[in-house]
């Protein structure tokens, strides 16, 4: 039987940073991951592929708003072949950074499928055969996969998201069932090339776990590209051979069909932990799929730890990467916590929307006082010259410190933005380190410092309603439950 001194399974985000991490740190490391072209769902079918076709939705779209700024662009269909080769060439340029990675760190690399046969052993099928590993330690991150909708119906036009990044086609009309963040990419991605675009959402909201203000800002800019139907749901899906017809109930309402030509299935993800026979190593394993750890990442079996999406939290690539780090770093004998004060999400559509931290919606639904301010990029210069001046950006507040619980934007590159505010969040500042901190002029991250002003009572971009306007009120200390401007 061979024997390896920590294996780590799956060789995403989070699977690969536990790796080398542990690598460096002096372990000898064996990574097993079904596929040879490294990097996980992240960087082959998930995050990376989306980004580069989103880049392309994102510049079809500055062609067509090229008019509003005395440009005539020649309008033109995109070319499909070419729009594939650049989402695979960003995908192979990424995918063979992780090679290299693994090569300059000596990681020994497996390519199979891996389940547990005990607490120390797995068995690996690869091409060659099958291989019996022992091994001392262990990190467990098998990602997850798309959840299928059980009454549908078996049909080459019913996409999961790994299926519509594969951009066989362009159709006319495009149904995506579900509003989250996946959905909301996916339909900017179709509707920039071209198709007619229907959302169905449970929920009553689009992208649920934010708030809903920012959630607004995508409405407005897109309610001419797109149709969304909220608190409403997909009941049937009947398959011909010309169309696919849809039946859809809303929460209030009469029940009503539509026919297009796909549909896009984005309900969300489920976690691996059933697929890689956990229980044989005396790990525990839900029925929903996920792998309870401690803040230390280690499993039931504290030699096995579980990392990513396999463990409570957002499935996100970067959650994923910072638990690989722990994991690693317990597994080489440091003693090390997960303990982030805050997680950042960003739906990548255009505009963006990003939040990070307590969202208004959480603090509301936990009783939770807070105060906001929230920065109208109305007034934001670089905003107006830009011509993407519907965004916003927002500060949630404890109502008696000023400390910076969260914050959340709406608008062009939103998530670029979120870095400061995640670094605030981390280390305790208030509204008033934002407002003192000199940002450049004119510039989007400068309505991050503008905010703060605002929360402060010292902005002057917009009317201050903390202003003291009378000799009397000099020596008072007033105070604002919600500081919001959204027009100048």
């Amino acid at each position: 039987m061979e024997t390896r001194e920590l294996v780590v399974l799956g060789a995403g985000p989070g699977g690969y940073a536990a790796a080398f991490r542990a690598a460096d740190l002096g372990l000898q490391v064996t990574l097993i991951d079904r596929s040879a072209q490294l990097g996980g769902v992240c960087v082959n079918t998930g995050c990376i592929p989306t980004k580069a076709l989103l880049h392309v939705a994102e510049t079809l779209a500055g062609a067509e708003e090229a008019a509003d700024f005395g440009l005539a662009i020649e309008d033109s269909a995109p070319d499909l072949k070419a729009v594939r080769h650049w989402r695979d060439s960003a995908v192979q340029r990424m995918s063979g950074g992780v090679g290299q990675l693994a090569q300059q760190r000596k990681v020994e690399v497996l390519t199979g499928e891996a389940q547990f046969t005990g607490s120390h052993e797995l068995a690996v099928s690869t091409r060659e055969g099958n291989r019996t590993l022992r091994f001392d330690q262990a990190i467990v991150a098998a990602g997850s996969r798309p959840v299928r909708l059980p009454f549908l119906p078996a049909d080459p036009r019913i996409w999961d998201s790994t299926e519509a990044l594969a951009l066989h086609q362009v159709p006319p009309h495009l149904l995506v069932i579900g509003g989250g963040i996946i959905g909301l990419e996916m339909a900017t991605i179709y509707a920039a090339l071209g198709s007619r675009v229907t959302i169905v959402e449970a929920a009553a909201q689009l992208v649920p776990e934010a708030d809903a203000d920012l959630v607004g800002v995508w409405q407005r800019a897109n309610r001419e590209r797109m149709q969304w139907h909220l608190s409403t749901q997909v009941t049937a899906v009947q398959a011909d051979s010309e169309q696919l017809r849809v039946a859809l109930q809303p929460q209030q309402g009469d029940a009503f069909a539509l026919e297009v030509d796909a549909v896009l299935v984005a309900v969300g993800r489920r976690p691996n932990g059933d697929l890689i026979q956990a229980e044989a190593a005396g790990v525990t394993v839900t029925e929903r799929g996920f792998i309870p750890v401690d803040a230390h990442g280690r499993t039931a079996q504290a030699h096995i730890f579980a990392i990513g999406d396999l463990v409570a939290g957002p499935m996100l690539a970067h959650k994923a990467s910072h638990e690989g780090h722990v994991a690693a770093e317990n597994a080489a004998g440091l003693r090390r916590t997960f303990d982030a004060r805050a997680i950042p999400s960003i739906a990548y559509t255009q505009p963006e929307i990003a939040w990070v931290g307590l969202t208004e919606k959480a603090a509301l639904a936990a009783g939770r006082p807070i105060r906001t301010a929230v920065f109208p990029w109305a007034a934001s210069g670089r905003a107006v010259s830009s011509g993407v001046s519907g965004g916003r950006t927002k500060l949630i507040l404890d109502p008696e410190t000023d400390q910076v619980l969260g914050a959340g934007l709406a608008g062009a590159h939103a998530g670029e933005l979120l870095g400061e505010l995640s670094l605030a969040i981390e280390f305790g500042a208030c509204a008033e380190d934002l407002a003192l901190t000199v940002h450049a002029h004119p510039t989007l991250h400068e309505t991050v410092g503008l905010a703060g002003e605002l929360a402060a009572g010292t902005i002057t971009d917009l009317r201050n309603p903390r202003a003291v306007r009378s000799v009397d009120q000099r020596t008072a200390s007033p105070t604002l439950q919600s500081v919001s401007v959204t027009s100048i």
